[in-house]
């Protein structure tokens, strides 16, 4: 079968927890014929919820891919499909799944509106340029505001949202839409199964006039980016066609002028063909997107791939699975060229040649092997030993490397220690593969007690890790009280001389330096190193082992041991001898000057600050706030939504284990609340006190 670029989409589905992600893809995979029956998330029957922790909490935890067809305008359309978490424990993958996407389905409800992770995926989608259509679920839900999202679209989010359609009423009685660009109206039989039928007829004569604002706002929303439209728009309005309308929009839609809106219920069936519709008709293709372009690794030079089959094959890794079945699962987003099962591929960060012994196209946890795949392609592959997430994958003799992805650093820890001595090697193993799935997970060892130490991005990310290794890995673990991830600073600046000599008999060690050392410069992280030594009174071959030496005593900070933040080292001076000196001298000089000269610089300790939402009933308002009184929250500010009142504080961590349940407590289960990493700032001096004496005494004790 021939290939046709622009008949392919590749999108993602993202949105806040519980907006209907999941249900939505359901829908889609029945409508497209992949599955002859609906699963749902409440009874664990979702495809692409395929984890048994998703199916217990009815939860997605890992981004699940999957391809579908679609018929329309008589053309079938390829679609790749990646259902993502709205948990903000697993924004990882989010952020890797937009990474290689061409355009995404952001899902609103209709009754929470834009909440705080929609900001977050939506934040996300900006910073990788992904255009998206934004669909209003939820409908048929009573507090339904369909006009009250669109504008908050707009406030919230500073988007430009533009209504293709507008509801035909609301909650229960939302029984369809006007389409906006044709002027008809979709209504669903309610007899009809899965919502498979409805009728397409004129615009129900009370709405006329409201359906004519909205279209009349459509128009000149999307005229702003194409003069002829606005020049006939200004003319004759009524001589604008569909078709001239939908180029439009696809245009708006794919520069990331404006957001087409639309709205449904999937959950009720309604308004999911719709969306399939638009998001062939405004999404755009590998084709839309273009060229790729990344820096050749010899040269140092920019060098572009185009989405075409001829191109040099070129694809980025986005995400590592391991499959009881198959083994280590990669997943690559081919940017050009086509790569065929048994071919060889480079991998430009080791500069390693790996074969790529099978292929395969996802379906959830299925695979469907392939012998070859093509530029705009998403597929899985097997055999690649080395490779990490944001790895590119290349042709041998034509290397390149994209952009690779960031992502954040875990804010919390808990102590893990396998229950009995035969678990000890199988769990190394088991949290090795885990930390090559996630990028936000790490594992090391605390160095004062010796154990091992798994840190991620909240208390639900590390709850799930330690039921996989009970699960998948079959390891039985113990594990400690949660640990927030401190950090530590330098609030002042000074100067200081450290000299290290030491003699053995025979060859010894010498190294003098004079430097500055004070907090770095505002946007820095690590460390901000700066050479003004003059006259060569350090040999220029040394002054590399002094910045390695203060990077490595970055790990350790002199108040309780946890990472400095960030750390600027001016060298201004310093000696050396003939005989006795050499790197290794200079670099554990600069060790022991970060230790001699930090406790004078006034080192603090800085704390992770989450950003809390919760939305409460207005009579339990005042226990809320008093709660995050007692928690050192910050009160930012308070709105009213849907009868209930949103209350949004900035909260220390270290204060907010178990909140959910406390909560639960305080408002008799009728409040929810999100929580997500804002920034790091100082520990109070009387808490950073019993923080460091904890710390300290728990060295003494080992």
């Amino acid at each position: 079968m021939s290939r046709d670029l622009n008949k392919q989409r590749n999108i993602g589905i993202m949105a806040h927890i519980d907006a209907g992600k999941t249900t939505t893809s359901e829908r889609i995979l029945f409508y497209t014929g992949v599955n002859y029956k609906i699963g749902e998330v409440h009874d664990g029957t979702a495809t692409m919820d395929w984890m048994v922790q998703e199916q217990e909490r009815g939860i997605t935890i890992t981004s699940a891919a999957t391809t579908a067809f679609w018929k329309y305008n008589n053309d079938e359309y390829k679609i790749n499909i990646i259902d993502t978490p709205g948990h903000v424990d697993f924004t990882v993958e989010v952020e890797r799944s937009l990474r290689v996407l061409d355009g995404a389905v952001a899902l609103f409800c209709a009754v929470g509106g834009v909440e705080p992770q929609s900001e977050t995926v939506w934040r996300q989608a900006d910073k990788y340029k992904v255009p998206r259509l934004a669909f209003v679920n939820k409908m048929d839900r009573s507090g339904a505001d369909f006009y009250m999202v669109v504008n908050e679209i707009k406030e919230k989010l500073g988007s430009n949202p533009v209504p293709i359609q507008i509801p035909i009423g609301a909650e229960e009685k939302f029984i369809g839409v006007i389409d906006l660009i044709e002027f008809k109206s979709i209504v669903w039989k309610d007899d009809a199964k899965f919502g498979s039928t409805f009728d397409v007829a004129d615009v129900p004569s009370d709405m006329v006039e409201e359906a004519t604002e909205w279209r009349n706002k459509m128009i000149e929303a999307i005229a702003e980016t194409d003069d002829v439209l606005l020049e006939k728009f200004f003319d004759n309005a009524a001589s604008i066609t569909p078709d001239e309308i939908r180029k439009a929009v696809r245009k708006a839609a794919i520069e990331m002028v404006v957001v087409p809106v639309m709205c449904g219920s999937a959950f009720k069936n309604k308004g999911v063909q719709s969306l399939l519709d638009a998001v062939c008709n405004f999404l755009p293709s590998p084709l839309d997107k273009g060229k790729v372009i990344g820096i050749n690794p010899d040269t140092e030079l920019e060098v572009e791939r185009n989405p075409t089959d001829k191109d040099p094959i070129c694809a980025l890794a986005f995400k590592i699975a391991t499959d009881p079945y198959v083994g280590r699962l990669a997943f690559l987003r081919i940017y050009s060229g086509k790569l065929d099962a048994g071919s060889y591929l480079m991998n430009a960060r080791t500069g390693k040649k790996e074969r790529i012994s099978r292929l395969f196209q996802m379906h959830a946890n299925k695979q469907n092997p392939l012998e070859s795949c093509g530029a705009g392609d998403i597929c899985a592959v097997v055999g690649i030993k080395e490779l990490r997430t944001g790895d590119t994958m290349c042709d041998p003799d034509k290397p390149i490397i994209l952009e690779a992805m960031t992502f954040p650093a875990p804010v919390i820890g808990v102590a893990v220690e396998p229950k009995t001595q035969a678990d000890v090697d199988k769990l190394g193993v088991a949290l090795g593969k885990l930390s090559e799935e996630d990028p936000t997970f790490q594992v090391k060892t605390d160095p004062d007690s010796g154990q091992c130490v798994i840190s991620g991005m909240g208390e639900l990310h590390l709850e799930i890790i330690v039921d996989r290794l009970r699960r998948e890995f079959k390891v039985e673990c113990n594990q400690g009280a949660p640990q927030v991830a401190y950090k530590e600073s330098i609030t002042q600046v000074i100067q200081h001389r450290e000299v290290f000599k030491k003699q053995s008999g025979g060859r010894g060690k010498y190294a003098d330096i004079i430097f500055r050392i004070g907090p770095a410069d505002e946007g820095i992280t690590g460390l901000q190193f700066v050479d003004l030594v003059k006259g060569g009174n350090i040999p220029k071959e040394y002054i590399p082992a002094v910045e390695k030496g203060f990077k490595e005593a970055l790990q350790n900070g002199v108040l309780a041991g946890y990472p400095v933040d960030s750390l600027k080292v001016e060298l201004l001076d310093g000696s050396y001898h003939a005989v006795d000196s050499d790197s290794l001298s200079f670099e554990i000089c600069a060790k022991q000057a970060f230790r001699e000269a930090c406790p004078k610089a006034k080192p603090i300790l800085l704390e992770p600050i989450m950003a809390v939402e919760v939305v409460t009933p207005e009579e339990y308002m005042g226990d809320v706030i008093g709660d995050f009184n007692k928690r050192r929250g910050q009160i930012e500010g308070m709105d009213s939504k849907a009868g209930a009142r949103v209350i949004k504080a900035k909260v220390p961590l270290s204060e907010q284990f178990g909140y959910v349940t406390v909560l639960r407590t305080i408002t008799s289960g009728r409040a929810t609340s999100t929580m997500e990493f804002s920034h790091y700032a100082q520990v109070p001096e009387n808490i950073s006190k019993e923080v460091i004496t904890k710390v300290r005494g728990k060295a003494e004790v080992i």
